[in-house]
């Protein structure tokens, strides 16, 4: 199969999944506990006006009924209102995913660049002290929770130290524009992106020691060093572009998750972006947002598994599409 052709036969077959995603996520959330209404009216408010808000809203009708006008506003392109600000989802979604883009994404970068270029040094010399130190240290790193790494940088740092700022992405009297404006972001982005990254850099170093300490041992890598290939050329030709295939697996998770993945992090660091969101939205039960910013992030990952399997291809000539 061709690759346009292949890559519009995967376009199709979001279609269904989608939808069946968007059923899920409206079935997840309305068969939770508690009633939006109340918390639309507030505690103990008038009967009357409590009916009038489930009338406003549409939480009068049945189940059935909201699903089928949530679908026909999807499929419109419309995520419908906010219960909170009564601004359209799609424009909350878009305002906070930048801020997202620039912190996942960095520590994603960071990460998976160090992890490869670390564990590929260290499997080369299996066994030696540099290897067992970072193998300590890269499960250290892994199983340290991001929240209380967070929490931990903003408490030396911030709080005992003074040297970087605790929370947000700029600081309130700060410049707006020009290079003073991105030093400062990037000042409020040392402590969020160190505690992300430094859990995401643990898992690359192991998968990329283990990829490459396998593909070192394989026939045609001992028949490249005996030919006489400069051993650069060995790591960089041979072992580490076939060694980049369960790497390139995990990336894809990574990136599928990667508006989703910062939660915590976020939620930590007080950063305003879609992950932020999401924990409002809940504490908040704002119904809209939470489907809309659940859906936004699935089509991230089905778009992810595609990126995924055009890079298999690429790497691999025995990968076909």
């Amino acid at each position: 199969m061709r690759l346009p052709q292949y890559f519009l036969f995967r376009l199709l077959q979001m279609i269904p999944i989608a939808l069946f995603i968007v059923v899920i996520n409206f079935a997840l959330i309305h068969i939770a506990p508690g009633d939006v209404s109340i918390l639309l009216a507030g505690e103990g408010a008038d009967p009357a006006y409590m009916q009038s808000v489930r009338e406003a809203y549409g939480l009068d009708r049945p189940l059935y009924q909201q699903l089928g006008a949530y679908l026909g506003q999807v499929l419109q392109g419309d995520l419908g209102l906010s219960f909170r600000t009564r601004e359209p989802v799609i424009d909350i979604i878009a305002e906070r995913i930048p801020a997202t883009l620039l912190l996942a994404g960095t520590s994603l970068v960071l990460a998976s660049v160090a992890g490869v270029v670390i564990g590929a040094l260290v499997a080369r010399r299996p066994g030696s002290a540099m290897d067992t130190a970072v193998t300590t240290l890269s499960i250290s790193l892994f199983s340290i929770p991001v929240f209380w790494l967070g929490l931990m940088l903003i408490l030396l740092f911030a709080v005992t130290l003074r040297w970087l700022p605790s929370s947000g992405m700029m600081s309130i009297a700060g410049p707006r524009e020009g290079i003073g404006h991105v030093l400062d972001i990037a000042r409020h982005m040392v402590l969020p992106v160190v505690a992300l990254s430094a859990v995401w850099l643990g898992q690359y170093v192991r998968l990329s020691r283990a990829s490459v300490s396998e593909t070192l041992a394989e026939p045609y890598v001992t028949t490249a060093r005996a030919i006489g290939y400069p051993e650069r050329r060995v790591m960089s030709r041979f072992a580490l572009r076939n060694a980049m295939l369960p790497i390139v697996t995990v990336l894809g998770l990574e990136l599928g998750m990667l508006l989703s993945g910062a939660v915590l992090t976020e939620t930590v660091f007080s950063w305003p972006g879609l992950g932020r969101l999401i924990y409002e939205a809940i504490l908040s039960r704002d119904t809209p947002v939470i489907m809309g910013a659940f859906l936004i992030m699935s089509f991230t990952v089905m778009l992810a598994a595609l990126l995924t399997d055009l890079l298999y291809a690429a790497l691999d000539p025995r990968v076909s599409l």
